[in-house]
């Protein structure tokens, strides 16, 4: 039977001794982060997503949602239960502002625990998580008056949010949406159109629903430019804070998916439905960035959470089945085969699945740490250096991220052979639920362009070169940290070497081709998602030496972290070779065919 265990002790290695929360203290906005406290969240956001969470994983995905005729929807059974013992544990105000009777925790402590609620069940985490990015948004740009109205129930769980971008003829290219905004005396908007693939968009857990609705007022500017955002209520809220009338938006249907069945994916309908405006007007998609930024820092961690599920239950299947023996003769010659953990092939597939889930894991709460100083650093300098390494690695973390999450989690199902394919194993829903972390929140195509496009040359390259330096800074400190780092130091510094070379050469090729920086954004962004991991491991090799150096933890953990650094060194980091010389190659030949020759017949 599948299973899943909150890795509490690896995330606390990585808050240690990578983040070092113990020394941001004295930090404002860290110093409700004590041992004890975080501790006890990791430990009890465990043992709620393990007990309460992964059981209802395969109910959610088998049973799904229904909608209704009246337009309303059902989630999955136990779904609202589960979502309320959520809601009166407080793991939705972890690191909402005290002023809205959120904890006020740390960015980093929120996103670790948030990485066990997605492994334990992706579709009901993701309720939650929405509304998150929604208050977010909310309380950078929007009016006294909307936060006052909104947030404090959104922070309680009592009320859900939502984001709409997306409509039936406009993708990405959000400049094209229809739906309009109508300006009313009193201030409001009547908001009409439809917007498609809407996470949570309608569902029976929560009192309200507040959605956060890109529309073009009359007369706006063509394009992107002429966006707004409104705050479109479900059901209207009165002026004392009770629930008044249904608001005119609706469900028009339920999408039918590959994966995530327990999350309610939605057309939505807006028939003159009352909204506010959120922020200033043409300056919408500005500040649903706010939101869909951090969405994809979530949709990276949800990468890793799926990666996280697989490979723990890929690990359990590989200890207890037995088949064949192993090449250097029989392990356990009284049994009537070996485990698979003998095959250096079922190893590769597990050391890949271990070494990309471990370094994801560091990466993300390194750059939850970076969200976390953008905002509370000392110094206006420290503050900016966070907010650049943000910017840069966003794009990284959702795409390199996601794609490496759905190779563990393929990788996992092969393990299992023809019992990966089997529904029983839980796996093959692990592999279809991970696939969507690849599209939603701007496909991985759209991330590494905007690497390539815009964060690569923002502010002269501020960002790219600082990056370089600390790679560089950290190479240092691993070549004379003894034999067993030195060559993790090593090879990262090959691989860095590899990524300043395709920076490079995009400098010299991208303006004078823009199709050259086109074709060579995907394996720039891998490339740079392997230096970031790399990163990781080498902090994580130099602070597991040093632990053992000093006789603290456990020597198995640290030297299991010590050779699966050494693993990602030899087998991963050597990638960013073959991924520079693809990007050498240029758009031409990608470029050169016309249409019509991709269907010509031999």
């Amino acid at each position: 039977m599948p299973s899943y265990t909150a890795p509490v002790g690896d995330t606390r290695f990585v808050l240690d001794e990578i983040i070092g929360l113990d020394r941001l203290s004295n930090t404002p906005g860290f110093t409700a982060a004590s041992a004890d406290i975080v501790q006890a969240v990791l430990e009890e956001g465990g043992k709620f997503a393990t007990g309460v969470m992964y059981p209802l994983n395969a109910v959610g995905d088998k049973v799904g949602c229904k909608r209704e005729d009246d337009g309303s929807v059902i989630v999955p059974p136990g779904f609202t239960e589960a979502f309320q013992q959520f809601v009166e544990g407080g793991w939705t105000t972890l690191h909402a502002p005290e002023e809205y009777a959120g904890q006020a925790l740390p960015m980093v402590v929120a996103t670790a625990v948030s990485e066990y609620f997605v492994s334990a069940n992706h579709a009901l985490e993701m309720y939650n998580g929405l509304t998150g990015g929604a208050i977010e948004a909310i309380l950078a740009v929007g009016s006294d008056a909307l936060k006052q109205k909104y947030v404090p129930n959104m922070v309680a769980g009592r009320w859900c949010g939502t984001m709409n971008l997306t409509e039936p003829h406009a993708g990405t290219d959000l400049g094209m949406i229809k739906t309009r905004a109508e300006p009313q005396a009193d201030g409001s908007y009547k908001i009409s159109g439809t917007k498609i693939f809407i996470s949570g968009g309608e569902h029976d857990m929560a009192e309200n629903i507040i959605h956060l609705v890109l529309a073009k007022t009359p007369g706006a500017p063509a394009g992107s430019k002429g966006i707004s955002l409104f705050l479109v209520p479900r059901v209207m809220v009165n002026d004392d804070g009770s629930l008044g009338a249904r608001n005119a938006v609706s469900c028009g249907s339920i999408e039918h998916k590959m994966g995530i069945h327990g999350n309610c994916t939605c057309v939505m309908n807006y028939d003159d439905a009352i909204g506010w405006m959120v922020g200033e007007e043409h300056k919408g998609l500005a500040a649903m960035f706010i939101m869909m930024n951090q969405a994809r820092l979530g949709v990276g961690l949800q990468g890793l959470g799926q990666a996280e599920l697989a490979y723990q239950n890929a690990v359990r299947y590989a200890m207890e089945r037995r088949q064949g023996r192993a090449l250097t003769g029989a392990a356990e010659p009284d049994k009537p085969a070996d485990t698979l953990f003998v095959h250096p092939d079922v190893r590769r597939m597990l050391m890949e699945g271990k070494s990309l889930t471990e370094g994801l894991r560091a990466l993300a709460l390194w750059i939850a740490l970076q969200v976390d100083l953008s905002k509370l650093a000392p110094s206006d300098q420290e503050k900016q250096d966070a907010e650049d390494l943000l910017e840069l690695l966003t794009p990284v973390i959702k795409g390199y991220g996601t794609d490496k999450g759905f190779d563990v989690a393929v990788l996992s199902q092969q393990v299992f052979g023809g019992h990966g394919y089997i529904t029983e194993t839980g796996v093959e829903q692990q592999v279809r639920d991970a696939r969507i972390t690849m599209i939603y929140e701007g496909a991985n195509g759209v991330q590494a362009m905007d690497l390539v496009g815009r964060k690569l040359a923002r502010n002269g390259g501020r960002a790219i070169q600082a990056f370089f330096k600390l790679v560089g800074e950290e190479v240092a400190l691993g070549k004379s940290a003894g034999p067993a780092v030195a060559p993790v130091a090593e090879a990262l510094e090959k691989a860095n070497q590899q990524l300043q070379a395709a920076t490079m050469w995009l400098m010299q090729n991208a303006m004078a081709n823009p199709n050259n920086a086109g074709a060579a954004a995907y394996a720039y962004m891998h490339i740079m998602g392997i230096v970031s991991v790399g990163l990781m491991w080498l902090k994580m090799a130099r602070a597991a030496q040093a632990l053992l150096q000093s006789g603290t933890g456990s020597a198995d953990f640290l030297n299991a972290k010590l050779v699966t650094a050494r693993y990602f060194a030899e087998r991963i980091m050597p990638d960013a070779g073959a991924l520079r010389r693809k990007i050498e190659g240029g758009a031409d030949a990608l470029m050169a065919l016309p249409p019509e020759a991709f269907l010509t017949a031999a």
